[in-house]
Order: structure tokens, then C-alpha cells, then sequence
């Protein structure tokens, strides 16, 4: 049945670090040039992940922030991905330190100095645990060179200090050290296992193409090593063919190189010298390639089997949201046509040969292993979103699926009807994954999705409802024109430059002057307009009509969503809508002032006016659960809260109600006893925390306060 609307359901800070078992035995070890663990040599064709422990591409519409910290469901299902894929080894990003200007919404790992941001690396704790019981060993790079994540620049501005003196200034390296023991030394929330005795650990990298003289990388690999017996340390240097410094020396474990020219046959040359540099001294990764056609993939692939390299991992791959759909990234260097690649690879992914490009990683990934290339696994059970609109359906995806069948009965228990089929979970970019369009006004149904692909098709998810169905919706995720009634001037399908409009990948162009009309069958209930416009002060124009003829301006309701231009120079995210029609209306036109471009619309007709009236609510439909009700204080702090708060996010809930109590000593005395005046309750640092918490899982907030009566009478 569906839920309340709001579940009041305490949401208890029990729970405590539990031991996981590991399929590893030992840590993998060098032997004159190779790798090799408790099977023997180790080699792998695999993928960069960089957001596998930090998000930096939750970019739906509304968000203002593209910061986010991964949960389990993602983590499994981007490393349940490689697996399917032949894949041993991964390679994550580095760790994110924090910008100068950046709120406390933005959940970095390094704060400061020795400040660590526990919240952020309790993500990192779980993808070692999934790892684990995954078979997938993770190579953590621990600095970046580049602005993107902080990186030096970020650490040696905590000390006011540039970031050229991050190699040799003497503070810097120690801030660096204490970075690195903390690192090491941290005790895994999840699992119970410090870092330094985690067999899914591959290797320490010192940093992601670090422009660094050597004696810095002496310095700190001989200081991993040091604390650190167990694991191998990577050299981070950046480089397309290997520093001979860094092979001779005797406290670097691995060597590797980064590729991304056009031309193949330069980094396959690269790749050869760098090989035959390294040979019988070093075992050599190339850690990162990419940007190339499938057909140069290979080629390059090739070249590192063939010399005998210990891997290659390709640039890069993205895994499913857990909001529905996946999280998407275009390359800056790419292009304007590589993005982030997709298992088991998309129709939406056409223009840059995504589904040959992964099938041909998998395929390279087990020969290196020396094994069969197996079928792909049946896709495990899909999870349904809930939701209280038919047009608006999301649901968490499966490995492996292809794509997904949609059904519908009027009964939780059936009979069901197929009301969509081969829907794909990537067609589009955060957003919901399907509108059932064949429904009826006036009616409740249930609904269930199972996954599919060329090896079959797996069973129900769970089954959602009663959706009381209260209108019908046009939804336009401007792939073509299909659905626009008519329009002047020149409209095209935008395609490009992705990043800028929010990985947006289909959007209505238009000039100023032209304008695009939409035609419903019946009266217009509600409808939005969500626009990409060149500055805050552009605006489009809207007009209905009953006729199509005769046209009357309508002032809609605006909102913003721009965070500023950032490092991709992000256009204005604006949302135009009305959310109750004039009870005549079945055409909209829309109207460009200037250049811009429209990424979706979404026009509710056909239901009754008292329907529209009951049904109103500014902030939409709520779900969420109280939380933190019997808390004392000091109850907020500590790992408990921050579990308990992804807990919570995980049910699929959108709000989370923040209960805390004052004291009054009796009804007839007035006096209330709060925050510092009531030792008892949590005080206003916790509460903000408790915020905090709520916005790092994209919940929005009631805050509930209440006043107790001490005697019990009130």
C-alpha cells in the first residue's frame, strides 16, 4: 500500500562496525616485475572510477550543489559492473580538499590541517567494504594536482602558502604525512579492518599527476612505506613515459603513465618505451587512457598486453543514482563528445561507440586472465521508486540490464499489463525514467519493473501504489520534435557541450523571436518549463489559448537554480511554472527573448477543478520520517548520527523532520528551559549538524521543535 505521507518512524543512532569477510587471502606483492597475489600473477584491462567514493556530478535541474557522497546501492552497483566486466582492479580519484568559499553543503574530505571530514570518508570506508566482498582491489591516490577536487593548490593555501611551495616547503610535507597516517591508520567503520591491513587495498598512489620534482616523491613514498608494510606504493608522477628515477627507486613498488593523445600510435609508442624501461625492474601500469575511438582503444589495449604491463585502466566510468538513472560526466578534454561510459553501455552513448567500447574492455579484461568470456549474469530485481504521480516514475537500476519492462494492474496482486517495454535507464539525464501515458483519469494503479537483457529477464521488483491518477501528463525531453504542435523560426535539438546545461543531452535550441507551441486534448491543469538561459536577467514569454488562435500572456511562477558558472562555466537553470490552468486553455506558447534553450516540459491536462484544488501543495508530495525525537545530548555527534541519516535516505525518503524538546517545569509557569538552560537537551551546534547531515543526502528539513512539561501533564 502506499505510504503516509509523512512516516513518524524513529530512526534509532544504534549501530556499530561489523566485521565483513574478504574473498582476498594476501596482499598482492611484487616479484621482479609483476604483480601477484594468492592465484598468482595478477593482471588487468579495467576502468578508472573517479567518483567512486565522492560524487561530483549529482547535477539534477534543482540542485545547487554537484557535490554528493556516494551509498552503498551506487558503490555496488559501479563495482558489481566491473565485476560483470572481467575487472580486478579499479582506480579512484584523490582525496577532495577544501576551496576557499565553500559552505559546509559542499562535503569535502580534507577540512584542514589535520582536519578530516568523517562523514566523507565513511563513503571510502564502504567502497572498501563492497570491494571486499566484490573481489575488486581499489588503487587510492591520495593528492591531486589539478584544481577540480582542491587538490595542492587547496592544502598549501590552508597555510597561506602557494601551491608550488607544496614540494618543498617543509610545513606542506608534513601536512601532507599527517594526511597520508591518518589515511593509513583509519579504522574502516563498516568492515572493523584498518586501511593498512585491507587486502582490497591494491596500492597507495601518491598523487594523480603530480608535477613534482622527485626528491618530494622520495621523500613521501619512503614515509608510506614506513607505516605501511603491507601495501605497494605508485608513483604519481605525471608522465607519458616513465621517470628512470622513479624505477630505481627502492620505496616505489609500481611505475605508470597517463595517455591522452589523438594520435594512438604516439601513446602506443609511449606505452612501449615506458615497458621497455621498466622491464624485469618495476611492475608498469598505464593508469589512465582514453578519449580515442573503440577501434584505437584496442589498438592500445594491444600494446599493454603485449608488453607485458600489468594493466591498463581506461578513462572513465560513471555507475547508477540512486534517485533513478545514472550519474553522467562529459569530459572537458573529450571533445564535446566523450562522456563518462555506462554498463553495459546505451543507445544514448551511440556517439562515441559506448556499448561496443565496453563489451570490448570485457572481452580484453578476461583474456588477460586467461579465461573464458562468459554470458553476462541475468540483471538482479530492479527497486521501484515510490511515487504519487504515474508520469513521473524513477526506480533503482540493475548491473548488466539493458533495458526495463513496465507493468501495471489495478490490483497489488495483478493481472498485469505491459505499459512499457525496452525502456532505458540512460536515456536521459536526472530524470525521471518514465511516463505512463496510457492511463485513466479517475483511476488507482500498482506498478512493477523488471530488468532485462540478451540473457534474460529477471524477476518482479516490488510492486508500488494504489497512484491515484488525478490527470494525464505531456512530458518532452526534447530528443526530437515529436511532440510540439508547431513553432517559428529555427528550432534545433542541442546536443553539445552537455556539462554547461547540467549533463542535459537533449535540449530545444532557439533564437530570439522564435517561438514553440504545445496542444493537449483537454483543458491545461498545471504545466513547468525548464530553461537554460544565458544570464539571470533573460527571460522567455508564455502565452495560452483556448483556440490556438487567440493567444493571452501568462505570468508564471520563476525560480532559480544557478550556482554560479564554476569550473565548466554552467549556464542559468530556470524553472517557469503554473500550477493551476484557467479552465480553458489546451495550447502553450512558448516565446525566446534571446538565445536559449529549453531542457524539458511538462503539461498536466484533463483533470476536474476540485481535483487540482485538493490536491495543490507547494512543496509537492512529502515523504519523509521524523528523526532524533529521544535524542540527549551529545546523542547527535559521533559516526551513529551520520549512519542513522543515510539509513534514512536509502528508504527513498525526501524529508526528514528534525524533532528536539525544550522543558517547561508545570502548565502554569511559563518558563521554558532551552539549550544551554536545559542540560538534557541537544544543543544548537547539534541541530545545525543534524542539518548538515540531512543536505549531505539531498533530504530537505522540518525543524520540530517542542516544549515538554516536566511533570508529565502537558
Amino acid at each position: 500500500m502506499k505510504k503516509s505521507v509523512i512516516l513518524l518512524i524513529l530512526i534509532g543512532f544504534s549501530g556499530c562496525a561489523f566485521a565483513e569477510e574478504s574473498g582476498f587471502t594476501s596482499f598482492v606483492y611484487t616479484d621482479g616485475d609483476k604483480v601477484m597475489d594468492e592465484n598468482g600473477q595478477v593482471r588487468f584491462i579495467s576502468f578508472n572510477i573517479p567518483c567512486l567514493h565522492y560524487n561530483e556530478d549529482n547535477l539534477p535541474f534543482e540542485k545547487t550543489n554537484a557535490w554528493r557522497l556516494p551509498s552503498e546501492f551506487e558503490i555496488e552497483d559501479a563495482l558489481e559492473a566491473i565485476k560483470q566486466m572481467g575487472g580486478q582492479v579499479v582506480r579512484i580519484y584523490t582525496l577532495s580538499v577544501a576551496r576557499a568559499g565553500e559552505g559546509p553543503e559542499t562535503p569535502r574530505h580534507i577540512l584542514g590541517p589535520e582536519k578530516f571530514n568523517e562523514e566523507a570518508f565513511q563513503a571510502l570506508d564502504m567502497v572498501l567494504a563492497v570491494a571486499n566482498r566484490k573481489g575488486i582491489r581499489i588503487i587510492i591516490p591520495f593528492i591531486d594536482n589539478w584544481k577540480w577536487w582542491g587538490g595542492i593548490e587547496a592544502c598549501a593555501a590552508f597555510r597561506g602558502k602557494g601551491r608550488d611551495d607544496f614540494w618543498k616547503d617543509a610545513e606542506l610535507i608534513e601536512d601532507y604525512k599527517r594526511m597520508v597516517s591518518f589515511v593509513i591508520n583509519r579504522r574502516n567503520t563498516v568492515t572493523g579492518v584498518k586501511y593498512r591491513d585491507d587486502k582490497a587495498v591494491f596500492a597507495w598512489e601518491t598523487g594523480n599527476e603530480l608535477v613534482c620534482p622527485h626528491a618530494w616523491t622520495a621523500k613521501v613514498a619512503a614515509y608510506i612505506k614506513s607505516i605501511d608494510k603491507n601495501h605497494l606504493v605508485m608513483d604519481g608522477y605525471h608522465t607519458t613515459v616513465l621517470r628512470k628515477e622513479s624505477i630505481a627507486d627502492e620505496n616505489i613498488d609500481i611505475v605508470t603513465t597517463h595517455h591522452y593523445s589523438k594520435n594512438p600510435r604516439e601513446t602506443i609508442g609511449q606505452i612501449k618505451k615506458s615497458a621497455a624501461l621498466a622491464r624485469g625492474k618495476k611492475p608498469y601500469v598505464v593508469g589512465e587512457f582514453g578519449f580515442v575511438d573503440t577501434a584505437d582503444v584496442r589498438s592500445i589495449i594491444h600494446a599493454a598486453v603485449e608488453e607485458q604491463t600489468v594493466g591498463a585502466l581506461i578513462w572513465s566510468l560513471r555507475y547508477r543514482n540512486r534517485d533513478g538513472g545514472f550519474y553522467w560526466h562529459s569530459e572537458p578534454f573529450g571533445g564535446d563528445l566523450f562522456k563518462a561510459y555506462h554498463w553495459p553501455g546505451f543507445e544514448s552513448g551511440k556517439a562515441y561507440d559506448e556499448r561496443n567500447l565496453v563489451h570490448l574492455m570485457r572481452q580484453k579484461a578476461f583474456e588477460i586472465r586467461n579465461l573464458p568470456l562468459p554470458k553476462v549474469p541475468v540483471p538482479a530485481v530492479p527497486v521501484l521508486l515510490d511515487t504519487d504521480d504515474a508520469a513521473l516514475m524513477t526506480w533503482r537500476g540493475s548491473a548488466g540490464a539493458e533495458t526495463y519492462i513496465v507493468e501495471r494492474a489495478e490490483t497489488a496482486e495483478g493481472p498485469w499489463l505491459v505499459v512499457g517495454s525496452n525502456v532505458s535507464d540512460a536515456a536521459v539525464q536526472y530524470r525521471t525514467i518514465f511516463n505512463d501515458a496510457s492511463v485513466g483519469i479517475g483511476k488507482s494503479y500498482f506498478y512493477r519493473v523488471k530488468a532485462q537483457n540478451e540473457s534474460g529477464v529477471s524477476e518482479a521488483s516490488n510492486v508500488i501504489g494504489p497512484v491515484a491518477v488525478r490527470h494525464r501528463t505531456l512530458v518532452d525531453e526534447m530528443q526530437d520534435l515529436r511532440y510540439v504542435h508547431s513553432y517559428d523560426g529555427v528550432l534545433s535539438v542541442a546536443e553539445k557541450q552537455t556539462r554547461r546545461f547540467k549533463e542535459d543531452g537533449h535540449r530545444l535550441a532557439a533564437q530570439a523571436g522564435d517561438s514553440v507551441v504545445y496542444k493537449v486534448d483537454s483543458e491545461i491543469n498545471s504545466w513547468k518549463v525548464y530553461a537554460f538561459l544565458p544570464g539571470k536577467k533573460t527571460d522567455l514569454k508564455f502565452y495560452v489559448s483556448g483556440d490556438g488562435v487567440k493567444f493571452e500572456a501568462v505570468h508564471p511562477e520563476k525560480e532559480v537554480y544557478y550556482f554560479g558558472s564554476g569550473d565548466y562555466g554552467y549556464t542559468v537553470p530556470v524553472l517557469y511554472k503554473v500550477d493551476r490552468g484557467d479552465g480553458k486553455s489546451r495550447y502553450l506558447k512558448i516565446e525566446f527573448a534571446k538565445e536559449s534553450q529549453i531542457s524539458r516540459v511538462e503539461i498536466r491536462y484533463g483533470a476536474r477543478p476540485s481535483e487540482i484544488t485538493s490536491t495543490h501543495s507547494p512543496t509537492g508530495f512529502i515523504k519523509g520520517f521524523s528523526w532524533g525525537w529521544t535524542g540527549r545530548r551529545g546523542q547527535y555527534l559521533g559516526a551513529a548520527p551520520v549512519e542513522s541519516m543515510k539509513k534514512l535516505a536509502d528508504t527513498g525518503a525526501g524529508w526528514v523532520c528534525v524533532s528536539f524538546a525544550g522543558e517547561m517545569l508545570k502548565p502554569n509557569e511559563p518558563t521554558i528551559y532551552w539549550a544551554e538552560t536545559n542540560p538534557t537537551m541537544v544543543t544548537e551546534d547539534e541541530i545545525r549538524r543534524a542539518i548538515s547531515l540531512a543536505r549531505n543526502n539531498d533530504l530537505k528539513v522540518i525543524l520540530k521543535p517542542v516544549v515538554n512539561v516536566r511533570d508529565g501533564r502537558g
